[in-house]
């Protein structure tokens, strides 16, 4: 199986970045093939220029970077984002992917305000980390505005089966590495539970 994984953080060696590397290492060993998009350290232009809110048509074409990106999604079966939640939210960087790569004609129609996703037939897992414990964002409301934003909204509406939204909570500098290895184990177990060899 094909499989597309986007990720944004900022340092190379971060928490992000490792569960990254662990799970695109578990989805290989399972005998997928893979494709990281790691956003930062390829340089992608995250802003969302007037010209791509145009219609595709045969007179404009999506930017190089937008169609590599979208063919690399055509030809997977799975697509899996990785990243810290900043004021409960995706980074920019990420953001900026959706924005210009889940693009209107590629990702989803809207028709008299009804989407429709056309990413349909594809899995989807999101990952996210955060240094507040889950409880405390499920108890003040705030889990809620995440995945209705980031699960039903991003993922759902443009076709995507979600297979899991998988966080990691209460994670600080110098995490233990009893904790560390703990997510590292349960990365393992998401890719190894979905995407079964």
């Amino acid at each position: 199986m094909k499989h597309v994984v986007v990720v944004a953080h900022p340092a190379a060696e971060s928490f992000t970045m490792a569960l990254t590397r662990t799970y695109t290492a578990e989805l290989e060993q399972l005998g997928h093939s893979q494709r990281t998009y790691d956003l930062y350290r390829m340089g992608f232009n995250p802003v969302l220029g007037a010209q791509e809110l145009l219609p595709i048509t045969t007179d404009r074409s999506a930017s190089p970077d937008v169609m590599k990106a979208q063919d690399d999604i055509r030809a997977a079966a799975a697509v899996t984002l990785i990243y810290p939640l900043w004021w409960l939210s995706m980074p920019a960087m990420m953001k900026g992917y959706v924005d210009r790569v889940f693009a209107r004609g590629f990702a989803y129609e809207s028709h008299e305000g009804i989407v429709r996703g056309l990413l349909t037939g594809k899995k989807a897992v999101l990952m996210t980390v955060s240094g507040a414990p889950l409880p405390l964002l499920v108890k003040s409301g705030n889990w809620n505005a995440v995945q209705v934003l980031q699960d039903t909204h991003v993922l759902r509406s443009t076709g995507f089966e979600l297979l899991e939204h998988l966080h990691f909570d209460e994670i600080v500098p110098n995490l233990s590495n009893v904790v560390a290895d703990r997510c590292m184990a349960r990365i393992r177990d998401c890719a190894r539970e979905h995407f079964p060899a």
